[in-house]
């Protein structure tokens, strides 16, 4: 019977796109920003009880996508079953998870000031998804995660205000300190988008790392974790080990690891249940 719940679930999801995944505790929408011109969409995963505890709030856990993904990704790539079958075998605390549509964003300001994606995830999204899904409202419960430039701006949002999330953990995160030789060019820009600038402003891009707040905010009490692929197509691996590094001089606890693999989801697949039971932990959860 789970068998053929998955392929009808499957058929169901090739017909007529994510919302035939509401009877799965898949609700997608979108929201108005001030800070970003149209709508910008959203998933939001629930957990098994939520529908039947209608009065408990729940921690969350903010999943960024990466570059050519968007809101549904966890659902189209196959995470959220992953998600589902670790609730199904008590392998995962219940906690909500809400992915934001972000394009290329990075999830920073805009070095052009059309696209305030910071803005509006942290002034705007945040407090209404907080009103919307019976979600904690703390610290303690708020949970960040992403992969690729999901990572990088899971890690970003984190350390730049770890008053905010009690945890962090990013997959094959996009992290390059300083940008390599020529990397200002149209080639560059292809991949990464506007959003340091066109042509790529170095300067712009430096003062937006992870690395910028990881040297200068105090990350006490932040749990973080980032694993990455030793063959990482992008060479993120070489980021991911200067991040280690980093947190290592500083004396701030962290889990970072480099595994065998390339930048794609495979490896996410492969390490994904370790990510969430880490950030389950962090949330008081088993």
């Amino acid at each position: 019977m789970k068998l053929l719940r998955r392929v009808l679930l499957f058929i169901c999801l090739i017909a007529f796109g994510i919302p035939s995944f509401a009877a799965e505790r898949v609700q997608c929408g979108s929201v108005q920003s001030r800070f970003i011109s149209g709508a910008v969409g959203y998933c939001a995963m629930l957990p098994p009880s939520y529908d039947a505890q209608t009065a408990k709030k729940f921690p969350v856990l903010y999943f960024l996508h990466g570059i050519g993904g968007d809101q549904s990704f966890l659902v189209s790539s196959g995470g959220w079953q992953i998600i589902e079958d670790m609730w199904e075998q008590k392998k995962l605390g219940e906690f909500v998870i809400i992915t934001p549509q972000a394009d290329t964003s990075f999830y920073i300001n805009s070095k052009d000031g059309h696209v305030l994606y910071e803005d509006f995830f942290i002034r705007e999204f945040i407090p209404q998804m907080e009103k919307k899904f019976r979600l904690t409202g703390t610290r303690a419960g708020r949970a960040i995660g992403g992969i690729s430039m999901g990572g990088y701006g899971a890690l970003r949002f984190a350390f730049k205000y770890p008053q905010m999330f009690v945890s962090v953990a990013a997959h094959m995160p996009a992290l390059l300190e300083h940008l390599p030789n020529g990397a200002a060019n149209a080639g560059f820009n292809a991949f990464f988008g506007s959003a340091f600038g066109r042509p790529v402003d170095e300067a712009f891009w430096k003062a937006n790392t992870p690395f910028v707040y990881a040297r200068s905010k105090s990350l006490a009490g932040l749990k973080i974790y980032a694993d990455c692929g030793s063959s990482d197509n992008y060479g993120f691996d070489a980021g991911t080990r200067q991040l280690d590094k980093l947190l290592t001089q500083r004396g701030v606890p962290h889990t970072i690891a480099i595994y065998p693999g390339q930048h794609d989801w495979e490896f996410v697949a492969q390490h994904l249940q370790a990510s969430l039971q880490f950030q389950a932990k962090a949330l008081g959860l088993k």
